[in-house]
């Protein structure tokens, strides 16, 4: 990984001082969203962002999450939460993208999403792109069943 580390961006407003420090990084790592609703031949990409948008590093992630004395231990898996970018293109979460539900999705084939649907499957994916090269990290996959 270490060819995609960058530079923490500055953080307005700055974290309390046990959050700082002087080497703080990020990892330049593209990431999509693809919805396909039960209609749909294919997936449609509904979000493209990228980990550096996050706010707050991994290593201030790990210093808050213990910090309150959690019994963290090698092997847990922590999640970053929403990944959203600057652009409408780029916000990470359903809520955000349709604006609060204000302006749906238009989808391929002329349906639009609010929110997911029963039967909707949503898949994520990341990779870095290096000079002739792609790291790839797999793709999750969900679908929304109806409830029984």
């Amino acid at each position: 990984m270490e060819p995609f580390r960058k530079p923490l961006p500055p953080q307005d407003p700055e974290p309390l001082p046990y959050l700082r420090a002087k080497n703080d990084f990020t990892f330049d790592i593209q990431l999509e969203a693809h919805l396909q609703t039960t209609k749909m031949q294919a997936p449609h990409i509904i979000t493209h962002t990228n980990f550096q948008n996050l706010y707050w590093s991994i290593s201030q992630q790990l210093a808050h999450h213990t910090v309150g004395g959690c019994n963290l231990q090698p092997g847990d898996l922590l999640a970053s939460g929403t990944i959203s970018g600057p652009t409408e293109e780029s916000r990470g979460c359903m809520l955000e993208l349709t604006w609060r539900g204000a302006n749906p999705l238009k989808l391929p084939g002329g349906e639009t999403r609010k929110w997911l649907e029963d039967g909707d499957a949503l898949t994520i994916t990341g990779w870095c792109d290096g000079e002739g090269y792609r790291i790839g990290f797999g793709e999750v996959t969900g679908r929304v069943i109806q409830a029984s």
